[in-house]
């Protein structure tokens, strides 16, 4: 064998086995970097399993809460319809028991919102 000889078949192993480490290097970083891929999807598909059920727990608490406020409002609207029918019976029992009387107030009562009227109207300034 002559040393040039020698040196090429050198060089030629050396590169072989650069060449053969740089492809197992690759290899073992695909096969890391598809560990880490499959891991991440795995994490999403969890995330995405947990989000969904909060998603629709929150869906169903603002359904309660909506049917709640509509039952509240139904509620206040019928007791102030008693409220309105229990004064009007009583207005109207009073104005038959005593017609005079509820006439005089009620001609007091628009005496009053006639002078105020007055009033208001004789301090605006044009």
């Amino acid at each position: 064998m002559t040393p040039n000889n020698s040196g090429t078949q050198s060089a030629r192993s050396t590169r072989d086995e650069a060449l053969q480490a740089t492809v197992q290097a690759t290899e073992l970083t695909r096969s890391y970097a598809k560990e880490a891929l499959d891991q991440a999807e795995d994490k999403i598909r969890e995330l995405r399993g947990s989000v969904d059920p909060m998603v629709d727990k929150l869906a169903d608490t603002a359904q309660k809460l909506a049917r709640q406020s509509m039952d509240m409002a139904t509620e206040a609207k019928h007791k102030a319809q008693e409220s309105l029918a229990r004064y009007t019976d009583v207005t109207t029992k009073y104005v038959s028991e005593q017609p005079l009387r509820s006439v005089l107030i009620a001609a007091a009562v628009g005496a009053a919102v006639a002078l105020l009227v007055a009033a208001a109207r004789s301090n605006k300034r044009y």
